[in-house]
């Protein structure tokens, strides 16, 4: 019995530690040196839809990112960090490295992981040009001294070593190397899946139903599908919308599309053309 205890008992801690190192973080990318395009890094930071999550609530200048916004969804309320450039309650003591593990790999500073509702999910395919300009645009904008809002996320959930084990499981491969203007705008920058594709009960991406739409996170009602199964809208259609808001039946975009049409009307009519035509091709 003493011996059986024994093996149970290492068992145990052999689980433990299989499962400390499978989930700790993975090493960092790191970003190719180079010289940063600040007028780059505003045309990344609209595409990527920055200020739509961090701009305080009710915000009059979307570039104060001092965040706040919550997210409600089925794992609790996760409100959006400050991102300014405060060194104290924003990320002004980062280092461009820093930068890039927490946006490619939803690594903090500090080693920890942070939740999926961060898209880092999608931002890991981003190029390391479009990474070091947006850093170095973000350091020009305002800071603010506004601390952050702890989330309010019930255990096990709010275990954030457990990420590490959902990285594994759902966290898809990065693809740094896509060619197509219009897929790398969609699933890199503008992180359309995040809200498009439908989610199993772990808040994976049902990959089968990619851009196919889904239930609404936040309560009721659906998010609409935009893959060209899900939506029967013309390239020209879809391109007027991402410019003006404006539907082909004269509606207009309400809810979190509002904030989603301040981004991509300040993309180059090419950038929303190339958008409209891969949104074609996805079946």
């Amino acid at each position: 019995m003493v011996q059986l205890r024994t093996q149970l008992g290492l068992g145990v801690l052999i689980a433990i530690a299989v499962a400390f190192a499978v989930t700790a973080p993975a090493a960092p990318r790191g970003v190719e040196p180079g010289d940063p395009s600040v007028e780059n890094g505003a045309y990344v930071f609209d595409a990527a839809g920055c200020a739509s999550c961090h701009s305080a609530p009710l915000s009059e200048d979307r570039l104060i990112l001092s965040g706040g916004k919550p997210f409600d969804t089925q794992f609790g309320v996760f409100y959006a960090p400050n991102i300014s450039m405060h060194p104290i309650y924003g990320v002004g003591d980062w280092t461009l490295a820093d930068f890039e593990q927490a946006l490619r790999q939803g690594v903090s500073p500090d080693g920890q992981h942070y939740f999926p509702v961060f898209p880092y999910t999608t931002y890991q395919n981003m190029r390391d040009q479009d990474v070091r300009d947006v850093w170095a645009y973000m350091k020009t904008l305002p800071t603010s001294d506004q601390p952050n809002l702890p989330h309010d996320v019930a255990f096990p959930f709010s275990v954030r070593r457990s990420i590490g084990g959902w990285k594994l499981l759902f966290m898809p491969s990065a693809h740094v190397d896509i060619a197509d203007r219009g897929q790398y705008l969609v699933d890199a920058l503008g992180h359309c899946a995040e809200c498009h594709t439908a989610r199993n009960m772990f808040g994976g991406w049902r990959r089968g139903v990619w851009l196919q739409g889904g239930p609404n996170p936040a309560g009721p009602g659906k998010i609409p599908g935009i893959s060209s199964g899900a939506l029967d809208w013309s390239p020209a259609d879809i391109a007027e919308y991402l410019s003006s808001g404006f539907t082909p039946e004269y509606d207009v975009a309400g809810g979190e599309m509002v904030d989603v049409i301040k981004n991509t009307s300040r993309l180059s009519a090419a950038d929303r053309d190339a958008i409209a035509a891969y949104l074609k091709r996805v079946k």
